[in-house]
């Protein structure tokens, strides 16, 4: 079994969702094997933080085995080394952290913002949404100062699976049960299902290159690789948006959930698909790098070196993002790319004319003069201007992989699509 979504027989309810789980040191900690198991079948990714004593219940090596990935329970990987356990890349990996079972210990410590271990680093670090599953004897969960943990926590949004009822470690019999692995799984289904900020949004997202023919196998192009709105369709999905994700010629899997995929090759096939639904639409985002210009004339045929025009004549291709901004609405948000390689103060400039021209309420730019930015890379520095009122805000973001970029710009865009 590896931490690869399964595909026979099974309802793939979470297939391809991102699950940190953390285990803390309870008794029931047997029952997080199940879990993980539980949740894997359901088609979830999952990978596992352990607290120091959560090891002295289920060793990390049942874990890593149900899940193939590493456990993390140490600051560092390797003491010898010095090889450290990033802490924070584990929080923005997830979709979800799910800490079960998690004991008054924790409870108290995520409450109170107390950082002695890798789990609760990785709790102050994370993005995403939590979820406790709580587990300890009836004496302990009643009491107030627990009480009192939890509802702080429920006030800061954490998601709360309260514990069941029955014989508990003690020999007592009561409530204190950490919920069983099945209804658990259940309770991530649902978050999954209802429970995201962006559920009911519909976001159409340009990607890719177009390729314009002049003939039968050669064509005018560009070095636009998809990544980047392949990353943002993703985050979209994630969180609940309904998505259309019109590509160039890419060569990448759709990501889970995204409701549709169109394919096309042209700047006319994408600007006729993007126009055909950008009216449904609550919001835009136009990544793609489509071309300006086409030839005139393409041939139908492979021409030969001999029968080569000596000039191909072009012509400019419709502009998308101009239309959508001239047909945007009131209610609905467009957010564009520019691709510069210029000064920072021309492309900024340059920017943001671009932004004002085509009515939109975002502009993403990034500059092929900063290492590590635009095609190719697994990476990228953007500077978003926002419209706001008469005048525009401007945001410098760091050079970071294209999936944090993507979590940055529909944070900023969700600010507005949900408000």
């Amino acid at each position: 079994m590896t931490g690869t979504p399964e595909s026979q027989n099974e309802k793939l309810s979470l297939l391809g969702r991102r699950v940190l789980l953390g285990i803390t040191g309870s008794i029931a900690a047997y029952k997080s094997a199940f879990l993980a198991r539980e949740l894997i079948k359901r088609g979830a990714y999952v990978r596992v933080v352990m607290t120091p004593s959560a090891i002295e219940f289920i060793t990390p090596l049942t874990l890593a085995t149900l899940t193939g990935m590493p456990v993390h329970s140490d600051f560092t990987e390797n003491k010898d080394s010095g090889k450290w356990t990033n802490h924070v890349e584990l929080g923005l990996w997830g979709d979800l952290f799910l800490v079960a079972p998690c004991t008054a210990d924790t409870l108290s410590a995520f409450a109170n913002g107390t950082c002695s271990n890798l789990l609760q680093a990785v709790f102050l670090s994370a993005r995403c949404p939590v979820m406790l599953a709580p587990a300890m004897d009836l004496d302990m969960f009643t009491n107030e100062a627990t009480l009192n943990n939890i509802l702080t926590l429920k006030n800061r949004d954490v998601k709360i699976i309260e514990p069941g009822s029955g014989a508990l470690a003690s020999g007592l019999e009561g409530k204190g049960r950490m919920e069983e692995p099945e209804i658990i799984a259940d309770f991530v289904d649902n978050f999954f299902r209802d429970g995201l900020p962006l559920v009911g949004k519909n976001v159409v997202v340009t990607a890719g290159p177009t390729e314009e023919p002049i003939d039968a196998v050669r064509y005018l192009g560009n070095r636009s690789t998809g990544k980047m709105g392949f990353e943002i369709a993703a985050r979209l999905a994630d969180l609940g948006a309904n998505v259309v994700l019109i590509a160039g010629p890419v060569k990448i899997d759709t990501p889970p959930r995204v409701a549709k995929r169109i394919n096309v090759m042209t700047a006319q096939e994408m600007y006729e698909e993007t126009m055909g639904v950008w009216s449904e639409m609550d919001a835009g985002i136009a990544c793609a790098a489509i071309a300006d210009m086409r030839p005139v004339n393409p041939s139908n045929k492979k021409l030969h070196r001999a029968d080569l025009p000596g000039k191909i004549i072009l012509e400019n291709t419709p502009d998308t993002l101009l239309e959508m901004g001239a047909r945007k609405t009131d209610s609905q948000i467009l957010m564009g790319f520019a691709l510069e390689t210029d000064s920072v103060e021309e492309s900024l400039k340059s920017a943001k004319g671009k932004l004002e021209r085509k009515n939109l309420d975002f502009i993403v730019m990034n500059t092929l003069a900063d290492d590590g930015a635009g095609f190719s890379n697994d990476t990228n520095k953007v500077t978003v201007l926002k419209k706001v009122d008469m005048h525009t805000e401007k945001r410098i973001f760091e050079l970071k992989s294209k999936r944090e970029v993507a979590h940055d710009l529909i944070e900023m865009l969700s600010t507005l699509l949900i408000s």
